[in-house]
């Protein structure tokens, strides 16, 4: 595992808040507050209490809404409410249909607006990818917006669907009298054969607040902050095959945190998946990005982003750096307060888990960054999936327009430990689960504000390394250097020191780019032999790593063949570096120093009065 602190400003921290009542689905903020709420049909007994310190804001940025841990106890009493749940739950028998395990192409339904011809043509789009049959397809005559009403969410959306599956025989409910408040036909359910729900681009993404509803509901034992209908319509729908509850608030998972679940559990949960993003193609780049890692499996590197915001959160991120670091990833761990600065190395990524801040940033944010394929990322932030129509702002939308194949998030403030758990979602992705089993054993809460993207059948981790290293495996070049270096480090670990050395020898000779000579000089440096590193570094290729994704490790080889007592090399590789029309402002600030101090010590004059006269005339950085 790499280990790195990065510089940068702090990340903007977001005011401990509660939500009001009113209009306003957004939050309203206090400095603490600590609060109840009592067990009912979709609430659980839990206390709330905001710490009564954050630290300062930048002046130049507001404040943003931040999660509100919940208290430990509400994680405790999960198991219990489940379990209570399940054997007071109307109709479930053992004869009860039942969803497998791990969804197959089969078991799969997927949902489409009839009325956006690009929705149609991704569901089938991804029926032909995957073989799932034409008859599992459904197109209902849907909004085009992405946020509905909830009589619209009712009429359009629950109750035609039920009634599909309920004739098409993917759902047992039986039928009751009534309907609740928002006009939901009530029904005993007694099982469903849904593998995984797929919801394609023109599905409507959340359920605006509706306060007469909230008013009609008898809520006065609900926590305040959990006193609102608002809700992913994913979230609602994988209640579908769940007795008609109340709309407020939300509802134990009986999945959540569990390896194995049993027949009870899984008949009650239908796993939901989406198919979206900016773009009609980006979104069926969810699909493709899947399927090619599925042939060649994933490689790339992982980058990890504590915050230092507590004891909820990071703890979560750090072990999931450890059990990538444990399979012989390439991890860069990254502990400072701030985000990633836009200088982090970040090619290839394969694996991205961080938080906290609004929107998209750092190196994710340079002209032209692309993910690996198959890549999964995900970062903590209450709003991270409010659109999914913008390239630029929130986190999900742009985690796809930059080639992610999974990822998740949330459209309305969910509170710190309802939302999914980057640590189960990764254990469980690693032990060759499918996306839908390992969303839907990660998150603690249903129908509330959690949206998944990606193929649920996507199956990350299901090639193992000797395969991917195959001849006919067809890993891209740019990432077989990566996957030598994981064998290579695995083979150190277990022992076989020398065949460790001569795979290495291998992937430097035919890296494509400066990835294996870094990591080789890095070792070398860390034990003192300078002499060792210098053959890795001047034989490093010239043209390292494409695009802006590979600046960070360019500079990176200048900064090694500075220390290793080259600066006449790292000059020259500074000045191409330096030459990259695109290169931001930002970045040109935190290296020309570097170029600098390089090129005076070789006795490059020239180029070193030139650069100083560059880093005179940018602008003052933040």
């Amino acid at each position: 595992m790499s280990w790195k602190r990065p510089v940068g400003s702090a990340k903007p921290p977001a005011p401990r808040c509660r939500r009001r009542r009113g209009p306003s689905s957004r939050p309203s903020c206090s400095p603490a507050a600590r609060c109840w709420r009592t067990s009912g049909s979709r609430r659980s007994a839990a206390r709330c209490r905001t710490p009564t310190s954050a630290r300062p804001s930048p002046a130049a940025k507001p404040p943003r809404p931040e999660f509100i841990p919940v208290a430990p106890r509400l994680l405790r009493l999960l198991p219990f409410l489940r379990r209570c749940t399940l054997l007071l739950l109307p109709g479930w028998s053992a004869a009860a249909p039942i969803p497998p395990a791990a969804p197959a192409p089969a078991d799969v339904v997927v949902l489409a607006n009839a009325r956006d011809p690009e929705s149609l043509a991704l569901a089938r789009h991804y029926l032909a990818a995957r073989g799932v049959p034409e008859a599992n397809l459904v197109a209902l005559p849907l909004p085009a917006e992405e946020t509905i009403s909830r009589a619209q969410f009712t009429a359009e959306l629950w109750e035609p669907l039920t009634d599909w599956l309920r004739a098409q025989q993917w759902v047992d409910l039986l039928p009751m009298e009534g309907r609740d408040a928002a006009g939901r036909r009530r029904h005993a359910p007694q099982g469903h054969r849904i593998g995984a729900l797929v919801l394609c681009r023109g599905v409507p993404l959340k359920v605006a607040p509706d306060e007469g509803l909230l008013a009609a509901e008898a809520t006065p034992k609900l926590r305040a902050e959990f006193r609102t209908n608002q809700a992913a319509v994913d979230a609602e729908l994988s209640l579908i095959a769940w007795p008609v509850a109340l709309l407020a608030g939300f509802t134990p998972n009986p999945l959540f945190n569990r390896d194995q679940p049993g027949p009870a559990e899984r008949a009650r949960v239908v796993r939901v998946s989406r198919l979206d993003g900016p773009s009609a193609e980006a979104a069926r780049a969810l699909v493709d990005s899947a399927l090619a890692a599925e042939r060649h499996g994933l490689a790339g590197r992982a980058l990890i982003d504590l915050a230092q915001r507590g004891k909820v959160g990071d703890p979560w991120l750090a072990t999931a750096a450890r059990e990538l670091a444990a399979r012989d990833f390439e991890v860069l761990l990254d502990e400072a307060p701030a985000t990633l600065p836009a200088t982090a190395r970040a090619e290839a990524t394969a694996v991205y888990f961080g938080w906290y801040t609004g929107a998209i940033d750092g190196p994710f944010r340079l002209p032209g960054f692309r993910f690996a394929p198959g890549a999964i990322a995900l970062h903590i932030y209450s709003y991270s999936a409010a659109t999914l129509r913008d390239a630029e702002n929130g986190w999900t939308g742009p985690f796809v327009a930059r080639g992610v194949a999974a990822t998740v998030g949330n459209v309305y403030e969910p509170y710190l430990e309802l939302t999914h758990r980057p640590d189960l979602l990764l254990r469980r992705l690693l032990t060759g689960a499918t996306w839908a089993e390992a969303v839907f054993q990660s998150l603690p809460v249903l129908g509330w504000q959690a949206v998944a993207l990606g193929d649920p059948l996507y199956r990350p981790f299901a090639t193992s390394l000797e395969a991917q290293l195959a001849p006919d495996s067809g890993l891209p070049p740019e990432l077989r250097s990566h996957a030598r270096l994981r064998r290579v480090r695995e083979l150190a670990r277990l022992g076989r020191a020398a065949e460790a050395e001569r795979l290495l020898e291998r992937a430097r000779d035919e890296a494509t780019d400066a990835s294996v000579a870094v990591w080789a000089a890095r070792r070398e440096l860390a034990a003192g032999r300078a002499a060792g590193a210098l053959p890795w570094l001047l034989a490093a290729p010239v043209d390292a790593a494409g695009g802006a994704a590979g600046w960070a490790l360019r500079a990176d080889l200048a900064g090694l063949l500075t220390a290793a007592g080259r600066p006449d090399a790292a000059t020259t590789r500074w000045a191409a570096l330096l030459g990259e029309a695109q290169l931001p402002v930002d970045l040109r600030r935190s290296w020309l120093p570097r170029a600098i101090e390089a090129a005076t010590t070789a006795g490059e004059t020239v180029a070193a009065e030139r650069w100083r006269g560059e880093l005179a005339g940018l602008p003052p950085g933040n």
